[in-house]
């Protein structure tokens, strides 16, 4: 099954934006202040870090050579990168919630 024309670029700009989402949340909830860190906040950033991570692998992913014209397996690939990120990140924005 091939995916529709213009999902590798939706993917790429989605991922960017949940990426840009997530630093917005950080720097919100506050990761730069100098006060000791207790575990919920190395909770909070650990799954945001695990995010990131696999919010930036997207596009790299999406992008990457595949074997022959029809295999688009890495696309696929790319977007339960994508969905891992996008889980990630929220979690880590309600977790701040409960860190508060």
């Amino acid at each position: 099954m091939q995916f529709p024309t213009g999902s590798v670029v939706a993917l790429s700009s989605a991922a960017s934006t949940v990426f840009s989402i997530g630093m917005i949340s950080l720097t919100w909830w506050g990761i730069h202040e100098p006060t000791p860190w207790r575990v919920g906040d190395v909770i909070v950033t650990l799954l945001a870090l695990f995010g990131f991570a696999c919010l930036g692998c997207v596009p790299w992913l999406a992008t990457s050579p595949m074997r022959h014209e029809t295999d688009e397996s890495r696309v696929a690939v790319a977007r339960r990168a994508f969905l891992a990120g996008v889980i990630a990140m929220w979690l880590s924005i309600v977790a701040t919630i409960f860190v508060a």
